[in-house]
């Protein structure tokens, strides 16, 4: 199956529009965000383990990207509580399981053939930087070939520049309200928005918390066969 699967469009979805779909696997399920293919597929999902589900022992020939944003994700390396990113390579294999539940962010198919390093960070103890602006502090996450991936803290209204995103951003709203010319996004919002596209961010009394990621549309990522 093919969803927001035309990546010079803009697309914003909501928790409140979100459609949970079974896995193949009893007890996960998926809110898909993006995909191009079926089971085996370029996708951006949340997916969301209930206690004492798991996936059998896979493989993942694209390599796999995951925030963990409740709960706690485990496999035969470890446990990995809310707030850690984790990166497993093209070709790395695990068998993940969740004790009492989780909630992922996920990104499959979504690495170059040449980005090998697994990453393992826990973001509850990483340290932040300052932004460009007052009020805006960064944890960067991983950064290949120009695609950059961050978390980013918004103090209570702070204004960000205008600027242009010539590779395309994405970002999933972590905590408090992000809001932008364009519109106000809540947290569990999810924003895709093309190569070229332009907008100047802000928050109000609530302040935000954000992933983002920047120049990986159009960027050269392994395809499934």
């Amino acid at each position: 199956m093919n969803l927001n699967e035309h990546f010079d469009q803009r697309v914003v979805q909501t928790a409140s529009e979100a459609v949970w779909t079974a896995s193949p696997l009893p007890g996960v399920d998926r809110r898909m965000l993006d995909r191009v293919g079926d089971e085996v597929a370029r996708a951006t999902s949340i997916v969301r383990y209930a206690a004492g589900s798991r996936f059998d022992l896979h493989r993942h020939q694209g390599g796999e990207e995951i925030f963990v944003l409740q709960g706690v994700l485990s496999d035969e390396r470890g446990d990995y509580p809310a707030g850690t990113y984790l990166r497993n390579p093209p070709g790395t294999s695990h068998a993940p399981f969740s004790k009492d539940g989780c909630l992922l962010f996920v990104k499959l198919w979504q690495f170059a053939q040449d980005d090998l390093q697994p990453v393992r960070l826990d973001t509850t103890t990483s340290a932040w930087y300052p932004g460009l602006v007052p009020g805006l502090s960064v944890m960067p996450l991983h950064e290949h070939d120009g695609v950059n991936t961050a978390l980013v803290r918004w103090a209570p209204n702070t204004q960000f520049n205008t600027h242009t995103h010539f590779g395309g951003e994405e970002i999933l709203v972590l905590a408090g309200i992000f809001q932008d010319e364009n519109g106000t996004y809540p947290a569990g919002t999810w924003l895709r928005s093309p190569r070229g596209s332009r907008h100047t961010p802000f928050t109000g009394p609530e302040g935000a918390m954000i992933y983002v990621k920047v120049g990986a549309i159009g960027a050269r990522f392994l395809t499934p066969a």
